[in-house]
């Protein structure tokens, strides 16, 4: 598993139900499933990674997140993840509400567009950047909807969604210094990771 993967996992308890959107090959479902115990399935839209992870006996459903999760009963599940795929869904405020309307906890990645290369690169060139986290050029990205740290954490407190735990990924660390503080995070942070609660009134 990638990095992210090992941290979402261990924010995880055993033995839940748990929905993994946009899961690719399956990788954290099969590995909380084995690990943890838990009653884990994921939605696909790429068909090619829905058919690897059939063939590795994972219970992968192809789909369309915008579209399918309206179609989920309320308290479904005890999380429902959402890695490195907000910034690629046509409405990421809805599927937000419907991941905490059918799951009890969600769990959020997302590459930070706020990172100071990026910024830095854009100021420079004036042209959009490419990494190792942002890797496709402008007219072939999936990442229609990209945002920063700091309109996550915004976008939370619109909607009323507690932020239970926040960390900040930097390649394969977890970076303690940026995340001491959102502007920080904001500024020197290439992912955020969320765990999310709806607010209790």
């Amino acid at each position: 598993m990638r990095f992210d993967q090992e941290l979402i996992a261990s924010m995880v308890a055993p033995n839940s139900r748990v929905l993994d959107i946009g899961c690719g090959d399956g990788s954290l479902i099969g590995h909380l499933s084995q690990e943890k115990g838990c009653d884990a399935q994921g939605l696909e839209l790429d068909m090619k990674a829905v058919t690897q992870s059939v063939a590795h006996g994972l219970p992968v459903m192809h789909g369309d997140a915008d579209a399918m999760l309206a179609d989920y009963p309320d308290d479904t599940f005890d999380y429902v993840v959402l890695q490195r795929t907000l910034q690629a869904v046509e409405h990421p405020r809805d599927v937000l509400r419907h991941m905490l309307r059918i799951g009890r906890s969600a769990l959020v990645s997302f590459p930070n567009f706020g990172h100071w290369r990026l910024r830095w690169h854009l100021l420079r060139t004036g042209r959009m950047p490419m990494t190792s986290v942002w890797p496709t050029p402008w007219y072939e990205t999936a990442n229609i909807h990209p945002c920063t740290i700091y309109d996550f954490f915004a976008l939370c407190e619109e909607d009323g969604y507690e932020v239970c735990r926040w960390m900040v990924v930097n390649g394969n660390r977890q970076s303690r210094l940026a995340g001491c503080s959102p502007h920080l995070a904001n500024l020197f942070g290439e992912q955020g990771l969320f765990l999310l609660r709806r607010r209790t009134r």
